[in-house]
């Protein structure tokens, strides 16, 4: 006893007061440029904390509020997972015979005849993470055989799971999920009371972006609340609802992870990480603080989402309505649960004060000219890119084709930097010049559908 005590107060000295985080919290909403945030904290396996910061709709000047619905994009997935692991205990399916191919999928690959539930869970497909336009659902690895993160194995799963049943995502969710768990806010559909209670996304660049009102479930459309996921990760420490045996391997690991890559198609760097891997649904993450479990959300840049927990009972969970928020959260995280966690170097986010992130601001402030300095030299391409889109959304032309001609001079073997310039070049109304960048990014990559259909647009084809 006295030694559980020693280690309840030694956790208590590590992890901030509420009070240091609420003070924390605007000054990184500011400094990184993120309209509204909301968290709530649990401790001892109850919410213990909660607070909404800044604007659901930056253009309007709404408030958000406690709630405040969200995208809650791959955040989706943990719960996705739960509720199978709930069907697996009741005998409903099972994780490890092969879920066999689906005839809506047209995969002739017979390596599709192997793929479980369980390597859907584990991420183990491998399928790509999403089927572009123009693509088709394909296997790029032996199922099993590593880790490759795929929402596309999440979409194979939904399909095998309603056919199963007979029941329609929705009502499998609320059944399994939202009633015995008091998830109220939740769902996977547009409701019209979102119209009042969601936020708005906001690109990298502050704008408000339309709605996405989904009208087709997937487990990529869960719209819910900060506070109705803190009590499903209250259920995740807990157990509820599972086996004992069960709720244990959702949070064990399962597979190793590539500590370079999240997808990881071309088998990655081939260097495991030795703090991450992954569970049944969750991200795990060891340090000296024990074991996490944790996920993350991305909706196109626009919600930047984040979640995690200990079995022994602390957790956190932040929302963003905005592309520009995983830039503050390792230090929302490390505030709220004690730190560093390795799991954002592997996620791979810019944070707000990064070189990057400095950058930007220093070719906001001075034009063109900041482009010419050491910095942008040092730069890979995919940071300059991702500035070039920024100044994009923000309506300053000159500079973002500026960033793009630097990169096409930088890397003149890049289908995508010239596809970007492209981009570029048409948003200024400069034809020509749109159609000579794409036009190259065609021929470095003849497989870039999109190219090849901005081009015929050009040409009036």
């Amino acid at each position: 006893m006295k030694s559980c005590l020693a280690a309840a107060s030694l956790l208590a000295l590590v992890l901030p007061s509420t009070a240091e985080v609420d003070r924390l919290i605007p000054r990184l909403m500011s400094d990184g440029e993120v309209p509204g945030l909301s968290i709530v904290l649990i401790r001892d396996s109850r919410i213990a904390w909660h607070h909404a910061y800044g604007l659901a709709n930056a253009e309007t000047g709404e408030p958000l509020t406690d709630r405040t619905v969200f995208e809650a994009a791959s955040l989706t997935k943990p719960v996705f997972a739960y509720a199978v692991l709930k069907l697996a205990d009741a005998g409903r399916l099972s994780l490890d015979a092969p879920l066999g191919p689906l005839p809506e999928d047209r995969l002739t690959d017979e390596r599709a005849r192997r793929i479980t539930a369980r390597m859907v869970l584990e991420h183990t497909t491998g399928f790509q993470n999403e089927v572009l336009p123009g693509q088709t659902l394909r296997i790029h690895f032996a199922p099993g055989e590593r880790f490759s993160y795929s929402g596309a194995g999440f979409l194979y799963l939904q399909r095998f799971v309603e056919r199963t049943t007979g029941k329609a995502l929705p009502v499998l969710m609320d059944e399994l999920v939202f009633r015995p768990l008091g998830m109220r806010d939740s769902g996977y559909v547009w409701l019209p009371e979102y119209e009042r209670l969601e936020a708005f996304g906001h690109n990298a660049a502050g704008a408000a972006v339309p709605r996405r009102m989904p009208r087709e479930p997937t487990v990529a459309t869960l719209h819910t609340t900060p506070l109705d996921y803190a009590r499903f990760m209250i259920a995740a420490m807990k157990g509820t609802g599972l086996r004992r045996d069960t709720a244990r391997a959702m949070l064990t690991s399962q597979i190793a992870i590539d500590e370079g890559c999240f997808t990881c198609l071309d088998g990655g760097t081939g260097r495991v990480s030795e703090s991450l891997s992954w569970g049944l649904g969750w991200g795990l993450e060891r340090t000296g603080r024990g074991t996490a479990f944790w996920h993350w959300g991305d909706n196109n840049g626009e919600f930047h989402n984040f979640a995690m927990g200990y079995v022994d009972g602390d957790g956190v969970v932040v929302f963003t309505n905005s592309g520009n928020g995983h830039s503050i959260m390792p230090e929302i995280i490390d505030a709220a649960l004690g730190g560093p966690h390795p799991a954002f170097a592997w996620m791979g986010y810019d944070s707000y004060k990064s070189p990057a992130r400095q950058l930007l601001r220093d070719i906001l402030a001075r034009g063109p000219v900041a482009l010419e300095g050491a910095s942008a030299a040092s730069l890979p391409e995919s940071r300059i890119n991702a500035i070039g889109y920024v100044l994009l959304q923000k309506k300053r032309l000159p500079e973002a084709i500026a960033a793009f001609e630097r990169n096409v001079r930088r890397f003149p073997e890049s289908w995508n930097a010239y596809d970007s310039l492209g981009e570029a070049y048409a948003a200024a109304g400069d034809r020509e010049k749109a159609i000579a960048a794409y036009q190259r990014s065609l021929d470095l990559n003849p497989q870039n559908a999109n190219a090849a259909a901005m081009l015929k647009t050009l040409r009036g084809r």
